[in-house]
């Protein structure tokens, strides 16, 4: 199962368990068992402090619970993890057996300060880039926790449990035998859920802070650059964001980055966190801005409003909020997100194994998504608006030879179909001669370009008709002392590098306008 790099990186890992672990197996005779038997004898193999005993006492078979010996400590997944699950398996181990989960002490004390029996149950599948963060929070608060139970399941591999329980986007958690969350969160997040408290502590603590003198607005490439090269001006920063990555969480491979030849979204994610950390940034995530009011003189304090009532102030602020998957906005679709509507192809194909579905976009997003779901589903419509598809040549020249996609364009979706539950087709209107046609399917995948997460600016800041910041050359806004950089400005390329290079260019902007202001207006903001 392990190829002898992966065992030599294993070994040296697990060479930081403090206390024995057992790996109980529950298994069948399926072939998938044996994959699974031989993943536990191997990680037995490495470590003297890990045995594996066979129990077969869990209905989800195969799965296997890491347990501590003579503890209470337990989590369990069901099905093979590896993929983009394995760090999620090695970490487990790690913290199960007694190794420090690397968060915050607050945090830590937060989680095994929890009351009340909390039984977690995560749907991933091994494609999914989203789901390792909630696994891995999740398994993390049942090891810190005994009170906090943790199973994280391979969709792919029990359909019918999916199917029952209508899973059709991954991750997908249950608390408790109900509906929980959907979609990537950290483990602040999920307690966010639960400590209904924290979010007002938050709050309270946020609006206690000092003035900054560069506020950031976002925290994806744009937000991050804008933080660094602020920081390294010595001035005080501040970045206030959603979360850390921005919409790059959301991108699998990225090859473009110049001097990195390949990489994917979460693991440059984590990058940009750890170079913001490297320097003296007050980071801020899970707020979300509500509300700008720029100063009442030139040279005064700006003010960010926040969703939980909190409010930041700051001399200069930039704003780097980037964008989101835009949506059809058709009768159905909001009422069926989750259901069969979907967004990433790449998380949530693998719950479509053996269905009909639609992708809705002919760009390179749209084409990529169905050659990807091509290789899973039964079969792929692809419906374009344009007369033509716009993805690059060579991706529709690979999609011209699949058998099982077929291309429709000029056509515009006007309704998504459900039976209450989830999708069951989709209606689309031939724009030559305006006919209606309906077609039966199980999922409909949404590729349409992005939409700016502008909407909090409104009557603050002037913005072009499709909702961008209007930006110039220095990155400067409608309004003194705002700067703009990224996926939510009027630059017409939405690009890693050239959000990383807007940001750079907006901190030095922000850091000339202060050092410029006359000092009678930098003291009074002072």
């Amino acid at each position: 199962m392990l190829d002898a790099n992966l065992r030599a990186q294993l070994k040296s890992y697990l060479t930081n368990i403090r206390q024995p672990i057992e790996l109980a197996a529950s298994l069948d005779d399926g072939p998938k068992s044996r994959e699974l038997a031989e993943l536990l004898d191997e990680i037995a193999e490495v470590s003297d402090k890990v045995t594996v005993v066979r129990r077969d006492d869990d209905p989800r078979k195969p799965s296997f619970a890491i347990n501590r010996v003579g503890g209470d400590v337990s989590v369990r997944f069901a099905g093979i993890p590896l993929g983009h699950e394995f760090t999620s398996l090695v970490l487990a181990l790690l913290h199960v057996g007694g190794h420090p989960p690397k968060y915050e002490d607050e945090v830590l004390d937060q989680v095994r300060a929890l009351d009340g029996e909390y039984r977690f149950e995560t749907y991933f599948s091994l494609s999914c880039q989203n789901c390792p963060d909630v696994v891995q929070a999740l398994n993390t608060m049942a090891a810190l926790n005994p009170k906090i139970s943790h199973v994280a399941i391979d969709g792919a591999l029990f359909q019918e449990e999916v199917e029952a329980r209508q899973v059709m986007a991954v991750p997908t958690v249950l608390l408790n035998g109900e509906p929980f969350a959907q979609g990537r969160m950290t483990l602040e997040e999920i307690l966010a859920k639960i400590d209904t408290g924290a979010a007002a502590r938050a709050a309270e603590k946020i609006s206690a802070k000092e003035p900054f003198d560069v506020l950031v607005v976002g925290a994806g490439p744009a937000g991050a650059a804008a933080a660094v090269y602020a920081a390294r001006k010595g001035i005080r920063t501040g970045v206030a964001a959603e979360r850390i990555g921005g919409q790059v969480l959301d991108t699998m491979a990225i090859e473009n980055f110049i001097s990195v030849p390949h990489t994917e979204g979460p693991k440059l994610a984590a990058g940009l966190e750890q170079h913001m950390k490297a320097y003296d940034i007050d980071l801020m995530p899970m707020q979300k801005a509500a509300r700008l009011i720029p100063a009442r003189q030139p040279g005064g304090l700006i003010e960010v409003q926040l969703e939980n009532g909190a409010s930041l102030k700051s001399r200069t602020v930039i704003l780097a909020t980037g964008a989101r998957w835009r949506q059809m906005n058709v009768p159905g679709e909001d009422e069926y997100r989750n259901k069969g509507v979907a967004y990433c192809p790449h998380c949530d194909g693998p719950l479509f194994k053996g269905k009909r579905v639609a992708v809705i976009g002919g760009g390179n997003s749209g084409v990529e998504a169905a050659i990807d779901l091509a290789g899973v589903v039964a079969h792929v419509t692809l419906i374009e608006f344009d007369g033509q598809l716009r993805a690059d040549a060579v991706l529709q020249r690979k999609l011209a030879t699949l058998p099982n996609v077929r291309v429709i364009t000029s056509a515009q979706t006007t309704e998504v179909h459900g039976d209450g539950q989830k999708v069951v087709g989709l209606t689309y209107k031939d724009r030559n001669t305006g006919e209606l046609h309906r077609i039966d399917l199980d999922g409909v995948f949404v590729q349409i370009g992005l939409a700016p997460n502008t909407e909090w600016l409104k009557d603050a800041i002037a913005l072009s008709p499709r909702g961008e910041i209007e930006a110039d050359y220095r990155g400067a806004t409608s309004v003194p002392g705002v700067f703009a950089a990224g996926d939510a400005t009027t630059t017409p390329y939405k690009q890693i590098v050239i959000a990383a290079g807007e940001g750079s260019r907006a901190a030095l902007s922000g850091f000339d306008y202060l050092i410029r202001l006359p000092a009678e207006a930098a003291a009074e903001a002072a």
